[in-house]
């Protein structure tokens, strides 16, 4: 099932009274959109993501926040519209053939969860249309236009509706249509979904997904933080693994020094086993994947690519997030050859390439005491812890 992400994020700032785009806002050091697109590229269920902002802001999306944030599955910046209805419009047009679902997301919800994502996508398989929402806690008058109420409604049907949404491409479409071909606007998607017959289910999601447009939900976006790190965040730490077998006429690189043996590791890139290992500590630490969905071994630039491009990239991602790496420490695990002549070397090299001191790089080689894979001389495993702290 090919599913397509279309993230509006036209806004102006109009009731945040902000000097810019609420959007662009920062929230934990990092602009709101950018936590909204981080979700949405790290969920396994999303294929494609394309991203509506205002047509003068499509180069600085494209190049400050998509590119340098390392957002690849985002195909595609678009102008948006007068209106946020104008601008989903925008994104459906620039949707490739072939998709199958849907799911329009607010790019100022910075709190979705990738459990979300997933649920209203499947729901969307099974019913067609998807709101994401929450049932209504207080009690809900309706009044007359004086203020006096006119009757309670009763809240155990009511829900507070909130994106993700999500729907059969066709379906949108149809709805699409038929709104903009009677010049009607809805305060949602789906409401354009209902009006063409078509019912929409509803799955539960979060009080805590906010919509941040007044000054009172950034207060708000603020403390959620907060409290999700028990108050001001000291450090983090990830921890990494790899492992690769030996192989026939291959070059045996680890920490980006070539190593002489007779055999190498097999491997899509250079195999460098340790450096993969110390990527994925380091995206651990701060909660961004690993480095398969960054660097896939199924794409072919990375095809023979020296693993030092990866450490790179991960390392401006890493600042990107709002963090400086602190240290890095890492255990090799072979049997043959020995490391201890390379060692100042393989040190030396990550420590200038994460802008380190070689004293906050330790790398250790040990034996496995001829016990499984490693012990036999079939390949070798590599651990790695990394921490990083938030930049001031």
């Amino acid at each position: 099932m090919n599913t397509v992400a279309i993230i509006p994020a036209g806004g102006s700032g109009r009731r945040l009274k902000a000097d810019k785009a609420k959007q662009y806002l920062l929230l934990d050091e990092q602009p709101i959109l950018v936590h909204s697109l981080r979700v949405f590229e790290l969920a396994e269920i999303i294929n494609e993501i394309i991203v509506v902002v205002p047509e003068n802001d499509i180069e600085f999306v494209g190049e400050e926040l998509v590119r340098k944030n390392g957002f690849k599955k985002v195909t595609n910046v678009v102008a948006g519209g007068a209106e946020r209805q104008d601008s989903v419009k925008n994104g459906l047009a620039a949707v490739s053939e072939g998709c199958d679902i849907v799911v329009i997301h607010d790019g100022v919800r910075p709190f979705v969860k990738e459990e979300m994502i997933s649920s209203i996508v499947k729901a969307a398989g099974e019913y067609h249309a998807a709101s994401i929402g929450v049932k209504v806690k207080d009690t809900v008058k309706e009044t007359q236009n004086d203020c006096i109420v006119r009757k309670t409604l009763p809240r155990q049907n009511l829900w507070l509706t909130q994106t993700p949404q999500a729907f059969k491409y066709s379906v949108l479409q149809k709805a699409y249509a038929a709104a903009m071909n009677d010049g009607y606007y809805g305060t949602d998607d789906a409401s354009l979904v209902e009006r063409i017959g078509m019912k929409v289910k509803m799955v539960a999601g979060s009080y805590e997904n906010i919509k941040i447009t007044t000054p009172e939900d950034l207060i708000i976006a603020e403390g959620l933080l907060k409290n999700r790190s028990g108050g001001e965040m000291k450090f983090r730490t990830g921890f990494g693994y790899d492992s690769h077998r030996f192989a026939e006429e291959r070059k045996l690189i680890l920490g980006g020094v070539e190593i002489p043996y007779e055999k190498g590791l097999q491997g899509h890139s250079d195999a460098d086993a340790l450096i993969h290992a110390v990527c994925d500590a380091l995206l651990g630490a701060a909660g961004l994947g690993d480095i398969g969905r960054h660097f896939p071994d199924t794409d072919p630039a990375y095809k023979g690519i020296s693993s030092m491009f990866f450490l790179e990239h991960v390392r401006d991602m890493i600042t990107a997030e709002g963090f400086s790496i602190s240290n890095i420490d890492a255990t090799i695990i072979m049997e043959r050859p020995k490391l201890a002549p390379f060692a100042g070397a393989i040190t030396a090299n990550i420590a200038k390439t994460l802008n380190l001191s070689a004293a906050d790089v330790n790398v250790k080689a040990k034996t496995n005491e001829g016990m499984g894979f490693a012990g036999r001389g079939e390949g070798i495993a590599v651990s790695a812890v990394a921490t990083v702290v938030p930049l001031k």
